[in-house]
C-alpha cells in the first residue's frame, strides 16, 4: 500500500491552481445518463472517484472519451446495462447518484448499496423514499437497490434532514418526470447549484437551487451540452490551511472565494492576512495563529469536510478551542493520530477540546478517510522530523496530484511505493 513521506518545517510559498470540484463532477457525470446526446464536461479533476465513475458509466455501455486536458465526452445513447455492480461502487458513496438518472431515463435500475469513507451513517433510505413518492417500485435485496418505474411522476419531497446526494438524486430523477416536483429542506451547497446549472443547459426546468426549496418541472427529454465544473472549495480551503499551518504565503488561482466565505472569515479571525480578488485568493501568515472555535453544519455554515484540517491547525495555534461535529457521528478518527504526533486533544461525544501546543513531532500515522488524510498531511508539513501517512488511497479520491502541488510550493513530500 502506497504511503506519503513528509519532512516538516518548511513554510509554503508560491502559487496553486485549484482543480475542479470532486463533489460537482460526480453528480454531473451521472447526469449525462439523462440525455441521448453527447455531454462534454470540462475542468474535470484527475481523481480516483472520477476514474471509478467513468469506469462505471463505461461498464453500463456509455461511450466515453477523455482528452489530454481531462475534458470528458459522454454519449449515453449506447447504454445497454442498467446495473451498477458492488465491485464497481464499493469504494465510493457517490455511486448512488446513478440511481435517479437511470430510473428517470430508462425506467429501471439495479444499483449496489454504496461504500466509501467510514465516517458515520449516511443512509440511502432518503433517496429511496423520495423516488417511491414519485411512483417508483423499489426493493432492497442482496445488497442492491432494485428500482422500476414506467414513468416517474412529480411529487413533493420533504427531507427530514439535509442530504446533498439525496437532493441531487431527486433533482436528476425529477427533470424527466411528469409534472412538478418540489424538494423541501433541500441542500444549498454550491455543488447543487452547479448540477442545476448543467441540467438547465441540457434543457431542464429548475428553480430555487441554492435555497431550501427547489422546484423542477419535468420535460420530455434533455439535450447534450458543454459544461465546465466549478472550482473545488474544499481543496481551496485545504491549501489556505496549509499556508496558515506552515506560516506561509500562497496565491490560489482559478477558485471561487464566494463559496468559502465562512473559511476565510475563520482564518482572518485566527490572524491570517487574506486578500480576495475575482478568482484569486492571497494568504500571508507570518506568526502563530490564534485558535478558533468551530461548529460544523450544512452549507452555508462551516463544512464538515474542513473539520479535520482545522483541528490540525488549532492543534498548533495559540490558546484553547472547541470543535463540534454535528453532521457525522464518527468523524474524529484522525484525532488519535494527531495525538500520536503530540497534539493535546480530548474527545467528548461530538466535541473535540484542543489545547494548542508549540509544535508537533513526526510519526507514522494512518488515514481513515479522505479529509482525515488531508489533516495528517497538514500536520506532517509543520511537524518536526518525518511523518509517514499510510492508507493514502483515501487522499487520491479527493485531491488532484496533492504531492505534486505541495512540492511546487516548497513542501518536502514524496510517495513511497507499495
Amino acid at each position: 500500500m502506497e504511503k506519503l513521506l513528509i519532512t516538516g518545517g518548511t513554510a509554503l510559498k508560491g502559487q496553486v491552481r485549484i482543480s475542479g470540484a470532486k463533489n460537482s463532477v460526480l453528480p454531473i457525470l451521472a447526469a449525462s445518463l439523462l440525455s441521448s446526446q453527447e455531454v462534454v464536461i470540462g475542468n474535470v479533476p484527475h481523481l480516483q472517484d472520477v476514474t471509478t465513475t467513468i469506469s462505471l458509466l463505461t461498464e453500463m455501455g456509455a461511450t466515453i472519451s477523455i482528452d489530454e486536458k481531462m475534458k470528458v465526452s459522454i454519449d449515453a445513447s449506447t447504454v445497454n446495462s442498467l446495473y451498477a455492480p458492488y465491485e464497481m461502487v464499493k469504494t465510493m458513496r457517490a455511486s448512488i447518484l446513478v440511481l435517479g438518472p437511470l430510473l428517470s431515463h430508462f425506467g429501471e435500475a439495479k444499483v449496489s448499496l454504496p461504500g466509501g469513507c467510514a465516517i458515520g451513517s449516511r443512509p440511502v433510505n432518503l433517496h429511496i423514499e423520495g423516488l417511491r413518492a414519485m411512483g417508483a417500485n423499489i426493493k432492497v435485496e442482496d445488497g442492491y437497490i432494485v428500482a422500476k418505474a414506467k414513468k416517474l411522476k412529480g411529487a413533493k419531497i420533504i427531507f427530514p434532514i439535509v442530504t446533498v446526494t439525496g437532493t441531487e438524486n431527486i433533482m436528476m430523477a425529477a427533470v424527466l418526470a411528469t409534472g412538478k416536483t418540489v424538494i423541501a429542506n433541500a441542500a444549498k451547497e454550491p455543488e447543487i447549484i452547479d448540477l442545476a446549472n448543467c441540467l438547465r443547459l441540457m434543457g431542464a426546468e429548475i428553480e430555487g437551487d441554492g435555497s431550501s426549496t427547489i422546484t423542477i418541472n419535468g420535460v420530455d427529454e434533455l439535450s447534450g451540452c458543454h459544461y465546465d465544473v466549478l472550482p473545488d472549495r474544499i481543496e481551496t480551503a485545504t491549501f489556505l490551511v496549509a499556508a496558515a499551518i506552515t506560516q506561509g504565503k500562497l496565491t490560489l488561482t482559478h477558485t471561487r472565494p464566494d463559496t468559502i466565505k465562512v473559511i476565510i472569515d475563520k482564518l482572518r479571525k485566527a490572524g491570517a492576512d487574506i486578500q480576495v480578488k475575482n478568482d484569486i485568493i492571497n494568504i500571508d501568515v507570518r506568526s502563530q495563529l490564534d485558535s478558533v472555535d468551530i461548529t460544523t453544519n450544512p452549507y452555508p455554515d462551516f463544512p464538515t469536510d474542513m473539520q479535520a484540517q482545522f483541528i490540525a491547525l488549532n492543534a498548533i495555534s495559540k490558546g484553547k478551542s472547541k470543535v463540534i461535529e454535528t453532521v457525522f457521528e464518527n468523524r474524529f478518527m484522525h484525532v488519535q493520530e494527531l495525538v500520536r504526533m503530540g497534539a493535546d486533544i480530548e474527545i467528548n461525544g461530538n466535541t473535540a477540546s484542543i489545547k494548542g501546543v508549540k509544535g508537533l513531532t513526526g510519526a507514522p500515522v494512518m488515514a481513515t478517510d479522505l479529509r482525515a488524510s488531508a489533516s495528517l498531511i497538514l500536520a506532517g508539513l509543520v511537524a518536526k522530523g518525518e511523518t509517514i501517512v499510510d492508507r493514502i488511497y483515501h487522499i487520491d479520491r479527493g485531491y488532484e496530484c496533492i504531492e505534486e502541488k505541495l512540492t511546487k510550493i516548497g513542501a518536502s513530500i514524496k510517495r513511497l511505493p507499495k
